[in-house]
């Protein structure tokens, strides 16, 4: 009776196999953060080992991501990251919302909950996991970034309004 379990067991590992969710590779930055802020490369150093994999368009895939179901829960992590967050369609919001957005950067980043503990389990991307002088350096650039909006734009188009319905 186990024999007949793990055989079809096997057989389903086997056929999930070829059900693979899409990849995040469109590398599509018409609307990038980059092409309104400026990012100094020691920031767009931590973005891009910390952050980018899942909040842009552009996800660095590791060997494991081959393997369902370890595909489909990496892609459920993504599209969550890029829901919350996409530097790649970042400019393409509204002032108010870029602004919000700077502000969860530095209030994810202070408290610990950037990047998420998942990403670096078990010594996976070692190198997201930020020291204390990387999450200053991001949170600083954040809050740069808030007060160059302030001094350039009127403080009513900053405010993150809800829509009515």
């Amino acid at each position: 009776m186990i024999r007949k379990i793990l055989i079809v067991l096997l057989i389903a590992f086997v056929i999930i196999q070829f059900f693979r969710p899409e990849l995040n590779n469109s590398n599509d930055n018409t609307y990038a953060m980059v092409t309104k802020y400026e990012i100094p490369e020691k920031v767009q150093t931590i973005l891009d080992a910390a952050c980018m994999d899942c909040h842009s368009n552009n996800t660095n895939y590791p060997w494991y991501s081959k393997i369902q179901p370890v595909a489909w829960w990496l892609d459920d992590h993504i599209q969550h990251g890029k829901g919350d967050l996409n530097f790649s369609k970042f400019t393409h919001r509204r002032l108010g919302i870029q602004n919000h957005k700077f502000e969860e950067i530095v209030e994810m980043v202070e408290e610990h909950e950037m990047p998420i503990p998942s990403y670096t389990y078990l010594g996976l991307h070692s190198e997201a996991k930020l020291s204390d002088e990387q999450r200053k350096t991001l949170t600083d650039w954040a809050k740069n970034q808030m007060e160059k909006l302030k001094h350039a734009y009127p403080a009513d188009s900053l405010v993150l309004r809800r829509r009515k319905n």
